[in-house]
């Protein structure tokens, strides 16, 4: 079918189909065939649809008219309901869904035009505020990059000096939490019994030490018991400090700090 027939009128197809080709045909000849009177098929061409009882008649009678005139039956019955005004709930959806995408659409290319010709009238200010975002971006990047390699460093030499070099292997380590502030390290070189108390006489550790065990103590006021005073080596910032006592001498209410530990520090 050529595209200027499928321009036409529903009732112009058929009336076109009927009358045109080899199978020109009368309309009498057809209502007799079909079984429909004359003046609604006569209707159906002249596009005058009131005049057929009921629109169920209408789309019928249209269907088996296109279908004997070898016509597409859903495009002549479509093209009815178009002149008619008649839309299914379906088709009218679909209709809106298909008005907002296109509309959406050409929002989006008018926005992204605007968008194109803003730049193009003020490139200049744009790849300023561009490399602006880049150079802060860059910038925030290194700062953090220092901060946390700053942090880390920190961390390393405070460990490094305050970390001793026991005399013993060592063999288990406690108060690792307080590891990284540490100021004080204890190990035993013999068994032996410490108990450490907070400022307020809670015990914060107790247990007895066997040799190459360590207890790194935490920086607050805290005192400490020995059972085995001359079991135990005391490290202070890395350096080994005097003993409290002798072996298997008991030592009480040690203040464990730097200068009470060593005075001359």
């Amino acid at each position: 079918m050529t595209e200027n027939v499928k321009k036409l009128t529903a009732g112009e197809m058929l009336k076109h189909a009927r009358t045109t080709g080899r199978r020109k045909r009368e309309l009498a000849t057809i209502a007799k065939q079909l079984c429909i009177k004359e003046e609604f098929l006569d209707a159906l061409e002249s596009g005058d649809y009131k005049k057929i009882p009921e629109l169920i008649y209408t789309l019928g009678f249209a269907r088996n008219y296109a279908i004997e005139l070898e016509l597409d039956p859903v495009e002549i019955v479509s093209k009815i309901k178009e002149e008619m005004g008649i839309v299914s709930e379906e088709e009218k959806f679909e209709k809106e869904i298909n008005e907002k995408s296109e509309n959406k659409k050409i929002c989006e290319l008018e926005t992204i035009e605007k968008i194109r010709t803003l730049m193009r009238k003020n490139w200049k200010w744009v790849s300023t505020i561009i490399v602006s975002v880049i150079v802060i971006l860059l910038a925030i990047w290194g700062v953090s990059k220092f901060i946390a390699n700053h942090g880390n460093k920190t961390e390393v030499e405070q460990i490094a000096l305050y970390t001793p070099k026991f005399n013993l292997p060592v063999k288990e380590e406690f108060g690792i939490e307080n590891k990284a502030t540490a100021n004080i390290a204890l190990q035993a070189t013999q068994e032996s019994w410490i108990k450490i108390e907070d400022a307020q006489g809670e015990t914060i550790f107790s247990r007895v030490l066997v040799p190459g065990e360590v207890y790194y103590v935490p920086v607050s006021n805290v005192k400490g018991t020995f059972g085995n005073a001359g079991g135990i080596d005391i490290w202070v910032n890395g350096v080994l400090a005097p003993q409290l006592g002798a072996p298997h001498v008991r030592k009480a209410d040690i203040v464990m700090t730097p200068e009470t530990l060593m005075p001359q520090m």
